[in-house]
Formats: C-alpha cells, sequence, structure tokens
C-alpha cells in the first residue's frame, strides 16, 4: 500500500472518502482494512474488503454511515464516511494482508502512511 488519500476537515454530519493505492503486489489477492487511530487509543478496525471485493466487514461504530469499496482496474480502495460524528475524528490507516479481511492490525503486513480525518462539532 503505496498511497493514501482524502482526509482532512469536515463538520459533523458531512462527508469525506478516503482513497488507498496499492502498489508493489497482486492487488487482487490481498484483501484491504481501514484502521483508525485517535490521540491516546489504540488502533481499531473500522472495515475491511476481501481481494474480490465480494465481502465487506464493518465494525458496529460505523454500520450504516461508512461503505467500503474497491476498483480492482485502479488498484484502489475506498472508504467513503457519510454522516460523520467527532468520535470519527483519528489518523485513518488502510492496511493489506493477503486472503481474508482481518480484525486486528497484528494481523496485516502492508501499511498505508495514514491521513488525518477531522470532524468538528
Amino acid at each position: 500500500v503505496q498511497l493514501q488519500a482524502g482526509g482532512g476537515l469536515v463538520q459533523t454530519g458531512g462527508s469525506l472518502r478516503l482513497s488507498c493505492v496499492g502498489s508493489g503486489f497482486t492487488f487482487e489477492d490481498y484483501a484491504i482494512g481501514w484502521f483508525r487511530q485517535a490521540p491516546g487509543k489504540e488502533r481499531e478496525f473500522v472495515a475491511g474488503i476481501r481481494g474480490s471485493g465480494m465481502s465487506t466487514t464493518y465494525a458496529d461504530s460505523v454500520k450504516g454511515r461508512f461503505t467500503i469499496s474497491r476498483d480492482s482496474a485502479k488498484n484502489t480502495v475506498y472508504l467513503q464516511m457519510n454522516s460523520l460524528k467527532p468520535e470519527d475524528t483519528a489518523v485513518y490507516f488502510c492496511a493489506a494482508r493477503s486472503m481474508s479481511v482481518g480484525l486486528g492490525p497484528f494481523e496485516y503486513d502492508i501499511w498505508g502512511r495514514g491521513t488525518l480525518v477531522t470532524v468538528s462539532s
């Protein structure tokens, strides 16, 4: 995973879309997970998608608000975030692992640099 983009500042209730572009590996063979880490907190799972794109997993805290998708032609995974809340404020990371989606950050061995999302109240 080489590039992330799309973070920024948004008001409560607003939307952002994060992008994660993979390179240097066979993208369709890897599941992609999005994680986030707020100041003073542990990194937590947000959403994941299998290499095929046929299966997605979400944390309870974002279900119904966030949507993960992938465009294999562009080697890109997106995280569409709607109805954002101040508690969504964090640095968001995407990560890749072979085969299925994992829920723990230790299960991933390729990481993006992270992008900051700030939701103002």
